[in-house]
């Protein structure tokens, strides 16, 4: 039986659909037009810096002096009564942190496209920070997951003893994947993402992450400069993913010192182009 013909309406929805889809990428992978993302470059570029040093000089002094003795107090591994503690934990694994951003994502953009006036604008504002979260977090991982394999340092107790020093470079066994922690990568590479676009959610966000670093203590799955390191790996992988959304002016504005600050509102003017153009009928 020949198929009937599309109603109209649903020829019109998926067509927005994918010009929604393909202009979104376009954004995302376009040369920068911002005249000022020099200036924002140089000043994420220092801040970068300064946080590599600190951060290096914590896990170093946390590596000699306090890792062994960390890991000796608490307890053991498998724990029944620390059942609360694995499912806690739970909420900083970077495959359901992904998952619940790409869905978020997704439905956005399958209703933007029935959306009109003022609500597509925002959805389309909602879909640009859904965005930068998700890309914040895979990258951060992404970056996590090679230097894991490079350092190939053991988790507590991998190997019978308490040993800060163990090392299988290359190794790429989960045994040997301690450095740096990948909870602690997703937790504050989203603390940030969230905080930047949201600036009043920075506190919670920080609690959350902290809480998320804490349980891989207690659950001896990584030693304290583990998740230093995690924290500072997702930390500057949403501050980069953050001055390439800005220097394309998606979601945050540079201003003349280069500090990059989250668009208040909705970017009425670049999204109702956008808008014009995806949802034209």
């Amino acid at each position: 039986m020949p198929s009937l013909p599309a109603r109209p309406e649903s020829v019109n929805y998926f067509g927005r659909l994918l010009t929604l889809v393909r202009l979104s990428a376009v954004q995302l992978v376009r040369a920068p037009t911002h005249s000022r993302r020099s200036e924002a470059g140089r000043r994420a570029a220092r801040h970068a810096l300064l946080l590599v040093v600190i951060a290096g000089v914590v896990i170093l002094t946390l590596m000699y002096a306090v890792d062994v003795a960390e890991i000796s107090l608490m307890p053991p591994r498998g724990t029944p009564s620390l059942w609360w503690v694995r499912i806690l934990t739970d909420f900083g694994k970077d495959v359901y942190v992904l998952w619940a951003l790409g869905v978020l994502l997704v439905a956005v953009a399958l209703v933007a496209p029935a959306l009109h006036g003022r609500s597509r604008v925002i959805a389309l504002g909602l879909g640009t920070r859904l965005q930068y979260l998700f890309l914040s977090v895979a990258l951060s991982v992404a970056v996590g997951e090679v230097v894991k394999w490079i350092v190939g340092r053991g988790r507590p107790f991998v190997g019978g003893k308490a040993n800060a020093f163990n090392f299988q470079h290359f190794a790429g066994t989960e045994a040997y994947a301690s450095f740096p922690s990948g909870h602690a990568i997703t937790a504050f590479a989203l603390a940030f993402a969230v905080s930047a676009v949201w600036p009043r959610a920075r506190i919670p966000m920080l609690i959350y992450a902290l809480i998320i670093a804490a349980t891989r203590l207690v659950l001896l799955a990584h030693h304290p400069s583990d998740v230093v390191a995690g924290a500072l790996v997702g930390v500057i992988g949403a501050m980069a993913v953050r001055h390439w959304f800005a220097a394309r002016r998606l979601g945050f504005a540079i201003h003349q010192d280069g500090a990059i600050v989250s668009l208040a509102g909705s970017p009425e003017g670049r999204l109702k182009r956008v808008a014009r153009s995806a949802f034209a009928s």
